[in-house]
């Protein structure tokens, strides 16, 4: 179980420092970030590999690059399912998925230490 509360945890945590950094994400509550952070995680898993598939031939001619439209459009869909998250303008649009990703890569790394969600105790 905490495999799966603690990444969502740490998302949010970064969401609140995004809305604090970057001018583009703005979130209303605590509550709108947990809210947008299990949103983010519904859309990365059901959305994102249908689009990065179908967008497959495109990610390839610009050596990848398309990719960073891909994020950016997931994060703009899953703020548009989640009252008091806003994701506007070019920084938010992206700017806001690649330093989501930094600052959730680097919490989640410093608060799980090398553990990985298999070897997390179970509640």
């Amino acid at each position: 179980m905490l495999g799966i509360v603690l990444p969502a945890i740490i998302t949010a945590f970064s969401l609140l420092i995004l809305d604090w950094l970057l001018p583009g994400i703005t979130i209303d509550t605590v509550t709108a970030s947990v809210l947008a952070a299990v949103s983010i995680g519904i859309v990365n898993g059901v959305v994102k590999p249908i689009i990065q598939l179908l967008s497959l031939p495109l990610t390839f001619v610009t050596f990848g690059l398309f990719s960073l439209l891909v994020n950016g459009f997931c994060l703009w869909l899953s703020s548009a399912f989640v009252p008091g998250f806003e994701v506007r303008g070019l920084v938010g649009f992206l700017v806001g998925p690649i330093a989501l990703s930094f600052l959730s890569t680097t919490f989640g790394h410093y608060l799980l230490e090398g553990r990985t969600p298999a070897s997390l105790p179970e509640a």
